[in-house]
């Protein structure tokens, strides 16, 4: 039997328009992975291009990843948000906002169709590496 559980130091609520969420956990389908309903902001505007992260990737306009301060580099991490749902890798740490568990790039959260929102509570389904 699977036991999931919340992100080890995740933040929870805060959210803007007043709303909070509780950093919640369910077991998901493939092996090892399950799924967190909790905040997530965006990051890597033009003045972040260029820019080494924890993980030693670049920051570009087209680079599609997310920063978590625990999850260890190259975990994967599915979102979902308004019936639209994006696959990542964590490239970062971050984000250093209270509330929030993860910071996504600009390019990831607009395919996720979350740029215009700036913040708010996604589903996201963590699969662990190896």
């Amino acid at each position: 039997m699977l036991v999931a559980a919340p992100v080890a130091g995740a933040q929870t609520g805060g959210l803007p328009g007043g709303t909070t969420t509780a950093p919640t956990a369910s077991p998901s389908s493939a092996p090892g992975s399950y799924t967190v309903h909790q905040g997530a902001t965006w990051y890597g505007g033009k003045t972040m291009w260029g820019r080494s992260t924890a993980c030693g990737n670049t920051l570009t306009p087209t680079t599609i990843g997310v920063a978590n301060k625990t999850l260890p580099c190259g975990t994967q991490v599915t979102f979902s948000y308004g019936g639209r749902s994006v696959t990542t890798t964590v490239i970062d740490r971050g984000p250093y906002h209270k509330g929030y568990a993860w910071d996504l790039t600009k390019k990831a959260a607009k395919r996720l169709g979350f740029l215009a929102v700036g913040a708010g509570a996604v589903d996201a389904t963590i699969t662990p590496p190896g």
